[in-house]
Order: C-alpha cells, then sequence, then structure tokens
C-alpha cells in the first residue's frame, strides 16, 4: 500500500509541477511579446550591427568603458533592453554590453549553429532549395556563418550567403526566435 500511495502522490506532483511550469512558460512568453522598450519596438529583438566598428560598452553612455570592439557589420545581436537611445545588447555567445541605437540596423542576419563551433571536422549546416528537410542541399556552411536573412516562416528561414541563398532550418541558426515568422 506504501508503494501505491507513493507513486501517487509521485504522480500527483509531477503534474502539479507540470501545470505550475506550463503557466510560468506560458506568462514568461506573454510578457516577452508583450514587453516594449522606450522605442515602443518589442524587447527582445534581434537586429544587426551597422557599422564596420562597433565599440560594446559597459554601460549606456560613451563615459563607460569599451568592454569589446566588433569589427564586422551585420553581426545578429539582440536587442534586451533600452535606455535613451542606447541598446543594450546580447551576442550569439551570451557577451552583453551597450551600443548606440546608430550603429544598429534593423536587417535581420543570423549566425549558422553558433553552439556547434569548434565540434570537430564534418559539423555542418545545411541550406536547402526549398523548406523542406528532405529537399535538395544548396550549401552545406561550418557552424558560425553569417547569413542575410529575407523571411522566416516559424519552421524554416530563407537566407542569403556568398551569393548563395536557400532554406535553413530555423532551429539551427541564431537570429530568429523558435516559431518567429516575419517576412
Amino acid at each position: 500500500m506504501g508503494f501505491v500511495m507513493r507513486h501517487v502522490i509521485s504522480r500527483f506532483s509531477l503534474s502539479l509541477i507540470a501545470a505550475c511550469l506550463g503557466a510560468a512558460i506560458m506568462t514568461s512568453a506573454a510578457y516577452a511579446q508583450a514587453a516594449k522598450g522606450a522605442s515602443g519596438l518589442p524587447l527582445p529583438r534581434f537586429v544587426s550591427l551597422k557599422s564596420k566598428s562597433v565599440n560594446l560598452r559597459i554601460g549606456p553612455s560613451v563615459d563607460y568603458a569599451v568592454a569589446f570592439r566588433y569589427m564586422k557589420p551585420g553581426v545578429p545581436v539582440e536587442i534586451i533592453q533600452e535606455y535613451d537611445n542606447w541598446r543594450r545588447i546580447r551576442d550569439a555567445d551570451g557577451t552583453e554590453g551597450w551600443v548606440n541605437q546608430a550603429l544598429l540596423s534593423g536587417d535581420r542576419t543570423a549566425v549558422a549553429a553558433p553552439w556547434m563551433r569548434g565540434k570537430g571536422e564534418g559539423v555542418f549546416v545545411n541550406m536547402r532549395r526549398d523548406a523542406q528537410g528532405n529537399s535538395p542541399i544548396v550549401a552545406r556552411m561550418e557552424p558560425g556563418v553569417i547569413v542575410k536573412v529575407g523571411e522566416c516562416n516559424g519552421d524554416w528561414c530563407h537566407a542569403e550567403a556568398q551569393g548563395v541563398e536557400g532554406w535553413i532550418a530555423q532551429g539551427e541558426i541564431w537570429g530568429a526566435y523558435p516559431g518567429e515568422a516575419f517576412k
């Protein structure tokens, strides 16, 4: 009898935990969709670096020290906070800091599977002719390659890299949220 009772309690506990987690996820998802920055635009959101030299500062002003300097335009970043004309950003490696909004572009770019960098030879992200897993491969990209993203349908993103266009599974890039659709 004791075993059965523990099993019932365990099942009940798991159901309760699952319900609480589900509510928390729905609440945080609703909050993420409803959150707006001072600009009136949603937070968080993806943008890209506009300039070939962008200082990442430790605070929202030129009075703060430069923590890092990006040396390539088109790098995707996520805006996570706004203050006046400054944007707190996060890159694909998780590095955070402040950048003046004038150095950011609304153009969408993404990084191919940055979490797979350094995992060894033969690791690639496939770009396909159509938005289907069985569509012919038009390019194989190493993790870390930056692509221009034209649209996403929630599962696939139409992208371009070095003159080659195709579709990449949305879960294989950093630069679009899971399920996000845009044109």
